[in-house]
């Protein structure tokens, strides 16, 4: 029972190990095809409507966090 039963903890780490191995190689191709993709819009002459809403948002965004900063600024003084 004593080998058994460290094969069956190095199999279970080993299938473990590559479970997470292969989830990781997943999920880094998914996000290098979305990165590929925002580099090809941010490319194209005519942007999707998708791109520049995106746009939109991250700049409403860097204002309000710039603003939130100054009044934090202003306020310290």
């Amino acid at each position: 029972m004593g080998e058994l039963g460290l094969y069956a903890i190095v199999g279970l780490s080993i299938g473990f190990l590559w479970g997470i191995g292969c989830s990781l190689a997943i999920l880094y191709s998914i996000y290098l095809g979305g990165y590929r993709k925002a580099v090809e819009d941010s490319m194209l002459e005519n942007k999707p409507d998708r791109f520049r809403e995106a746009i939109k948002r991250i700049k409403a965004r860097r204002e309000k966090d710039r603003a939130a900063a100054s009044r934090s600024a202003s306020a310290d003084s």
